[in-house]
């Protein structure tokens, strides 16, 4: 059997494309995101539901909107993307951060997030139930996120409860590179990315007051690799005869939420739990409201025509997204927001068993 080349170079793609996403949010995008939450003296968790959210999110929100922007046909790619992703921030993510080690979280900041992320779960359902979006709706959207933005000090206000990172958090900052002889032959292959980033990045450990200019170098460098995503997602699925909706619901949902992933382990290393699951969920939040929301509009506005959507097909993996968030707050209530590697393995396993079953659907 001929090995089709297009194949071959899309995963290629695929895998530079994951891992220089991991490498900007690793080495650069997690460090300046501190220094702009420091200087704006943001709580922990306000940071990681807000700029953490955003910036990590930004995979998602770009391969939505390059996919309309590849054709109006494409939408349940970057739909399938953002709800196969927001799947992985509850499930993997979380699960990932308690499995850590055992993660204390005050439970005013954890029931803000799971209820604006319910009502979003529950305002994306009924908007794509007639398989149309319209103006007004992704309008909603938009606003609704606006709302969030201004609960998070006000929900302080009436909620009062103690920063994590406050409390004297100890920190433990990644070392970004590393001398050739330490990596690994099979590693090799990463080098050229490592030295590419390194060039055109600022040190924020000899210039720290360049950290802006570090995260929207991030942003610029996040655009291009989305941009390599949704290409070599569009040729898999074609070459494959895969609906789009089923690449963006498990190869782009994990590849663009690693990002999110690394940034959670970070801190959740660092002992701020809080800021970890509040990244997860203020992640999904944003990726709904603005990912969908805020792309519909702009390509509505452009097109000047409604949006049509796929409800049949993503209706399933929106069912069980809001039943993990039913589940994760049972869990945390059960607990009293305890979370440990127990609560771990089973997130972790709920979400083994969704891939495996949307992979036999196909």
């Amino acid at each position: 059997m001929p090995v089709n080349l297009d194949i071959v170079l899309s995963v290629f793609g695929l895998v530079l494309a994951f891992y220089a996403l991991n490498r900007v949010t690793d080495s650069y995008f997690v460090e300046s995101l501190e220094a702009i939450s420091a200087r704006l003296r943001l709580t922990s968790d306000i940071a990681g539901a807000s700029l953490m959210a955003i910036g990590s999110s930004a995979p998602e929100l770009f391969t939505s909107l390059l996919a309309l922007i590849k054709g109006m046909e494409f939408a349940e790619l970057g739909a399938g993307t953002i709800v196969g992703s927001a799947l992985f921030n509850i499930l993997v993510i979380i699960g990932g951060t308690a499995l850590m080690g055992t993660t204390v979280l005050s439970w005013q900041p954890a029931v803000r997030d799971l209820l604006f992320y319910s009502l979003s779960i529950a305002l994306l359902y009924y908007v794509i139930s007639d398989g149309v979006i319209t103006l007004s709706e992704s309008i909603i959207f938009v606003g609704f996120y606006a709302v969030y933005l201004a609960a998070l000090p006000l929900w302080r206000r009436v909620f009062p409860y103690e920063d994590q990172a406050a409390a004297g958090a100890a920190v433990i900052l990644e070392k970004e590179y590393v001398e050739v002889s330490q990596v690994p032959w099979y590693w090799w292959w990463t080098l050229p990315i490592d030295a590419l980033f390194k060039a055109i990045m600022p040190d924020l450990g000899r210039r720290p007051n360049l950290y802006w200019w570090t995260f929207l170098l991030s942003i610029v460098a996040i655009i291009l690799l989305s941009w390599v995503l949704v290409e070599a997602a569009v040729v898999l699925a074609t070459s494959f005869g895969v609906p789009h909706v089923i690449i963006g619901l498990t190869v782009l949902a994990v590849g663009t939420s690693i990002p999110d992933l690394l940034s959670s382990l970070i801190v959740a290393r660092q002992g701020k739990g809080d800021m970890a699951v509040s990244n997860a969920v203020g992640s999904n939040i944003f990726d709904i409201l603005v990912g969908l929301g805020a792309v519909w509009m702009v390509m509505i506005l452009i097109n000047d025509q409604s949006i049509a959507i796929s409800h049949a097909e993503l209706a399933p993996s929106l069912a069980l997204l809001m039943g993990s968030v039913v589940f994760l707050g049972v869990l945390f209530l059960s607990l009293r927001f305890r979370i440990g590697r127990r609560s771990g393995i089973v997130l972790i396993s709920v979400y083994c068993v969704y891939i495996v079953f949307t992979i036999a659907s196909i």
